[in-house]
């Protein structure tokens, strides 16, 4: 339950693990030489063959959310930048998911970028994992040429369909994918 009233934060490590030092260093050293990227994507296909699914998805979403950044560590330690139509100071979440609302690809950047500068970089960020991607399925922030052309550069094969309002099935389960994300503190 520690992980859901502090965000996992490196102090709060239980006792019954081992030194938050040595946690640290396995961490560190899993993310640099990708083995955190290998045991999601085991873990993801796993998920979807338990679901008589095929292990690679044809179909996928992206959405984005602002974050406010933390007030202490000033101006200094956190680039502040301002959204241009939410006027939010701090970070966005890029993702990507399947239509089960399993994650794909997540990027993290100020928030000043717009959807469509961040749909490219997540795309562009993807090296091949999921090569069967057909469909992907956005909402109107990521309509206009320069998304459309960007994204047929990084992969010419994929086809993009703007979700307009309402909302669509598919477009919800990203939107429940970043609640859960925000309520969990995750990211």
């Amino acid at each position: 339950m520690y992980v859901l009233s502090t965000g996992c934060q490196w102090r709060y490590v239980p006792k019954d693990l081992p030194p938050k030092s040595t946690l640290f260093g396995y961490f560190d050293l899993w993310n640099w030489d990708g083995t955190l990227d290998r045991i999601h994507h085991a873990l993801y296909v796993k998920c979807r063959e338990d679901m008589d699914r095929e292990a690679s998805p044809t179909a996928c979403v992206i959405d984005s959310q602002s974050v406010k950044s933390a007030e202490k560590g000033g101006a200094a330690s956190i680039r502040a930048a301002m959204m241009r139509a939410k006027k939010i100071k701090g970070k966005k979440r890029h993702i990507l998911v399947d239509t089960l609302g399993l994650l794909l690809h997540a990027v993290v950047h100020p928030a000043d970028i717009q959807d469509r500068d961040g749909g490219v970089l997540v795309l562009s960020t993807l090296f091949g994992l999921y090569p069967f991607l057909q469909k992907l399925f956005a909402d109107g922030g990521y309509q206009g040429p320069v998304f459309q052309k960007a994204s047929a550069k990084i992969l010419p094969h994929l086809q993009i369909e703007i979700v307009n309002a309402p909302i669509g099935q598919r477009v919800r389960a990203s939107a429940a994918t970043l609640g859960c994300r925000t309520h969990f503190r995750l990211a």
